[in-house]
């Protein structure tokens, strides 16, 4: 039995739930695939658009995909709703590719947690809008978010 675990653990409380997310899109901006791959279960199973993955090798594979054509990415999570051990979100990123062409993607999140408060399901829905770099809302140095950043709501996003 794996004795791997990431707090805080379920039942959820609303302030629980919330530090949830903010570990996760700390973990998501930091963009090092391994160490966000361990906030997971050996075996946890995703739907990220119309991808399907299986276990953190394939979720390592994905996000190291993932960042090296979308550079300069930063994330922001909002709680949407909580309970038990499940927990949904919102969330909105920026990024741009090769071509230095910017885009927000738009999207919501369903989360479950197992007993150890490692995600053990992550259901997510994805949109892209193009965007100019000048209508740009999330310009902190790469890396986590900080705290005096404003959230998707305060941003009206």
């Amino acid at each position: 039995m794996s004795t791997e675990s990431r707090p805080p653990f379920p039942p959820f409380t609303r302030e629980t739930a919330i530090q949830k997310v903010r570990a996760a899109e700390d973990g998501w901006n930091n963009r090092d695939p391994h160490k966000v791959s361990l906030a997971y279960t050996a075996d946890s199973r995703w739907r990220n658009r119309n991808e399907f993955l299986t276990g953190r090798d394939q979720i390592v594979l994905f996000l190291t995909k993932k960042w090296a054509r979308e550079h300069e990415y930063r994330l922001i999570k909002e709680l949407w709703a909580f309970e038990n051990n499940r927990i949904a979100v919102r969330f909105a990123y920026e990024w741009h590719n090769e071509q230095g062409e910017w885009c927000r993607s738009y999207g919501n999140e369903n989360w479950e947690f197992n007993e150890h408060g490692l995600m053990q399901k992550r259901y997510a829905s994805i949109n892209d809008l193009a965007i100019n770099e000048a209508d740009r809302k999330f310009r902190w140095p790469q890396g986590a978010r900080p705290a005096a950043h404003p959230g998707l709501s305060e941003l009206g996003l």
